[in-house]
């Protein structure tokens, strides 16, 4: 989310305190930019055919496996 601009800096779990994880939760609730990048995300995402699409690359992952096995 971060590389998309819709949220903060990833914290690595090791690094990972309280403090950390509320100072990114603020910025994340109080950056103007990051939470308009966010909704247009929410929107794209909407607007997919995403069980569709699952089924499509399923369905050419089955094919696939099938030409292999059928392969000498």
């Amino acid at each position: 989310m971060h590389e998309l601009g819709a949220g903060p800096a990833p914290n690595p779990f090791p690094a990972l305190t309280a403090d950390r994880l509320a100072a990114a939760i603020r910025e994340a609730v109080s950056n103007e930019a990051m939470r308009q990048r966010a909704a247009e995300l929410g929107r794209q995402i909407q607007s997919e055919d995403g069980a569709g699409r699952t089924i499509e690359l399923f369905s050419r992952y089955l094919g696939s496996e099938a030409q292999k096995q059928a392969d000498p």
